[in-house]
């Protein structure tokens, strides 16, 4: 076979690259190695972080391409920028071009919610306009390939918009009344919102514009011509070897490597309760890069967060909730010491820290701590709950449920003691639980931000790190080019979301952190394909 541009990866990274060269009139293949479209995009909420955006614009809301740099320096982890400050300048400029893309060439409605940033009061950060989510779509819309989409951990009957307005993990009968009508038009439509809706209208545009899709097609190596340049791919077809050929470029937008269980360990060792992604994410694309002489970084960094244990194509998955940040409750570390605050959406980074001489966790294994009324906040969490049986762990002391979790006792007694007092004086002079834009908007006002833990029984769950999605793989420059470990170019071959050495690693600048950027990055890949002409002699340099 023979193509323009190759894509590996049906995810929403390799879609948006691809549907912007497929509009462009080039020829595009894109390949998955499930017999499912959609990847890990597919099973997300489809929360999308896009700064500067047209949305925000026309609501009246400031924000610019500058603030965007600023607020990506103002947050990134010591020494980053050395390295990602190039990447994130393209990120700046592309990503409302992206957004504004994707709006004219897919059947997509955006809609922005009122999140702030993370790092709201940051340089350059928002307190609202940068979030989006996309309504509900019908899978219909894709045809014969409705079948072919991906499903989630979780129904996606609600949009990310209505899950973090309506609230249906603590009112799921509520929210759901509210907006029944919605709900039982979705199900008669076979709708969807979150990452269904997403991958929906990605598919619907790329299929609109004439790109190929190959389900059931895993990538096995590159192909390259006698002075290293990336001419295509051998691949397995329903398992037959089959060759494309791609005269412009092939991306590598085939996502994480979380579940090569030696990959992992390598670079996350430690305990790993749950994975929330396909199981065909086992690092194909990494390899691939590698073996065609790219240089790997970012290989210790990954979407973490806490999850819910559930089960998922017959293997025990994690399915993402704030449920570490409930009230009457805290997070302990090993040693039976509070880390971080609770709320901070970048958890799973505190979660992550690592001995910088050893590469060892710091604070592995994680407990969450709480009191009984912890258990009564929330339906859901023991229908999830019942996924993995002894998870809750019971006491009538925190002595007793030192003991039973390993915990040192005097030290837990004196870390609820502390917290106990927070509450009391209604501030956390620890880690400033409920003092942020992000608190204040996440904890739904003022009661639960500081509860103690003071009426027994006392219950502990073990909250180790899920990971959603490794952010490691080939080293690009701007463009989205891959380069070799001395810095230059592998001409025609190009890598992006979560197979790229990412420039937003662990640490999340937004909720949406994951797909705007990843989005983002697809779209440079293309357009830097569409810019060079490969009968010119590459820049040997990034």
């Amino acid at each position: 076979m023979r193509c323009d541009y190759l894509v590996i990866g049906s995810g929403a990274a390799g879609l948006a690259s691809a549907l912007r060269a497929a509009v462009a009139g080039q020829r595009v293949i894109v390949t998955e190695k499930s017999d499912l479209l959609g990847g890990t995009s597919a099973m997300s909420g489809a929360g999308i972080w896009v700064p500067a955006n047209h949305l925000a614009a026309e609501a009246g809301l400031q924000d610019s391409p500058a603030e965007t740099l600023e607020y990506l320096h103002a947050t990134a982890p010591p020494g980053w920028a050395e390295v990602e400050a190039p990447l994130w300048a393209a990120y700046a400029e592309a990503a409302p071009r992206c957004l504004t893309f994707l709006d004219d060439h897919t059947p997509l409605q955006f809609e922005p919610i009122p999140e702030p940033d993370p790092f709201a009061e940051r340089p350059g950060g928002k307190a609202q306009g940068r979030m989006l989510s996309v309504r509900p779509l019908s899978r219909w819309r894709l045809g014969r390939l409705a079948g072919r989409l991906r499903r989630s951990t979780l129904v996606h009957l609600f949009s990310y918009r209505e899950m973090v307005t309506l609230d249906p993990y603590h009112h799921p009968i509520r929210a759901g009344l509210q907006v029944l009508p919605r709900l039982i038009w979705r199900w008669l439509t076979n709708s969807g919102g979150q990452g269904t809706a997403l991958m929906t209208g990605l598919i619907r545009g790329c299929l609109d514009a004439g790109v190929i899709l190959l389900p059931g097609t895993a990538a096995q190596s590159l192909q390259q011509d006698a002075d290293g340049t990336i001419t295509g791919a051998t691949l397995r077809h329903k398992g037959q070897p089959l060759t494309i050929h791609a005269a412009r470029g092939v991306l590598i937008a085939s996502g994480g490597f979380e579940w090569d269980d030696a990959l992992r360990q390598q670079h996350f060792p430690g305990p790993v309760d749950a994975l929330g992604s396909p199981a065909t994410n086992t690092g194909d694309g990494q390899r691939m890069a590698a073996a065609a002489g790219a240089a790997l970084d970012r290989m210790d960094q990954a979407n973490i967060y806490p999850c819910l244990p559930t089960v998922y194509e017959g293997r025990p998955t994690g399915l993402p909730f704030t449920f570490q940040a409930e009230a009457h409750s805290i997070l302990v570390n090993r040693h039976g010491q509070r880390f971080a605050n609770e709320t901070d959406f970048n958890i799973g980074e505190a979660m992550d820290a690592r001995d910088p001489a050893t590469g060892a966790p710091l604070h592995l294994p994680v407990w969450l701590i709480g009191d009984r009324r912890f258990l009564r906040q929330s339906v859901p969490f023991h229908w999830f709950a019942r996924y993995r049986p002894g998870w809750v762990l019971r006491a009538d002391t925190l002595a007793d449920l030192a003991t039973r979790t390993g915990l040192p006792p005097k030290a837990l007694e004196q870390t609820v003691a502390r917290f106990n007092s927070f509450c009391e004086s209604g501030t956390d002079a620890d880690f400033r639980r409920g003092q942020s834009a992000w608190d204040d908007y996440k904890t739904h006002g003022a009661p639960i931000r500081l509860t103690p833990i003071e009426q027994g029984p006392f219950v502990a769950l073990s909250v180790n790190r899920a990971i959603l999605g490794t952010k490691g793989g080939a080293r690009t420059n701007a463009g989205g080019q891959v380069l070799r470990p001395d810095g230059s170019i592998i001409p025609g071959l190009f890598a992006a979301g979560l197979a790229m050495a990412n420039p937003i690693g662990t640490r999340a600048v937004g909720p949406g952190t994951t797909l705007g950027p990843n989005m983002t990055w697809g779209f440079i890949c293309a357009e830097t394909l569409l810019r060079q002409n490969r009968t010119d002699a590459p820049n040997p340099k990034g």
